[in-house]
C-alpha cells in the first residue's frame, strides 16, 4: 500500500497547495478601509430604509425588492416560522399587506439604530429594531414592531437580504406605546 509519506513529492505539493489555499485571500474578502466599510453600510441602510418607505405605492413588490430576484433562495425565521424561498416569503408578504398592512391608518416605519458589521466586500450583517404606529380602522391606536438581523450579499452589484430573523416586540411592551398614541 503506498502512502503520502513514502512518497515525498506527493506529500509536498499536497502540503504546498494546502498552505496556498490556507494564505489566498479572495478579493472579496480583502482587508477593507474604514471608508469602504462605511460607503457599505450606508448603502445597506440607505436600501432598506427606502424599501420600507410607507408613503410609496406597490408596498409588496417595494419590500420584496430588498430580496434577491425570483427563484432565489431566501431563508427567513419569523412569527415561529422557517420559510426557504423568496417565492414563500413573498407570498407571506403579500398576505400580510393584504389582510393587515393596507388597512393601517397613518403608519410610519420607525427604525431603531442600525448596526451593520461589514464581513467583506460582498457580504454585511445588520440588526435594528423597528416600530410602526398606525392607526387601526377603527381608529384605535395600533403599534407593531420588533427586532430584525438580516445577512446581506451582493448580487451583480446589488445588495440583498439572502438571511433573516425577525422578533415580534411582545404585546404587553406595544400596549404600553399605544397607551401614549394620540387617536386622529
Amino acid at each position: 500500500m503506498t502512502t503520502l509519506c513514502h512518497r515525498p513529492m506527493t506529500l509536498l505539493a499536497v502540503l504546498f497547495i494546502a498552505a496556498s489555499l490556507g494564505c489566498a485571500t479572495p478579493a472579496s474578502n480583502a482587508t477593507l478601509s474604514d471608508g469602504e466599510r462605511a460607503a457599505i453600510a450606508d448603502t445597506i441602510q440607505k436600501r432598506l430604509v427606502a424599501a420600507y418607505d410607507l408613503s410609496k405605492g406597490d408596498m409588496v413588490n417595494q419590500l420584496m425588492s430588498v430580496y434577491p430576484p425570483r427563484g432565489s433562495v431566501v431563508i427567513s425565521a419569523a412569527g415561529g416560522r422557517v420559510t426557504a424561498s423568496r417565492d414563500t416569503l413573498e407570498a407571506g408578504v403579500r398576505s400580510f399587506w393584504e389582510t393587515t398592512g393596507r388597512y393601517m391608518k397613518n403608519p410610519r416605519w420607525e427604525w431603531g439604530p442600525m448596526y451593520v458589521d461589514v464581513l467583506s466586500h460582498d457580504a454585511a450583517i445588520l440588526t435594528t429594531t423597528y416600530v410602526v404606529p398606525h392607526l387601526t380602522p377603527e381608529n384605535e391606536p395600533h403599534i407593531i414592531g420588533g427586532a430584525w438581523t438580516s445577512i446581506w450579499k451582493r448580487v451583480d452589484g446589488n445588495w440583498f437580504i439572502v438571511r433573516e430573523h425577525l422578533s415580534d416586540m411582545p404585546r404587553a411592551a406595544a400596549e404600553r406605546i399605544e397607551a401614549t398614541m394620540h387617536r386622529q
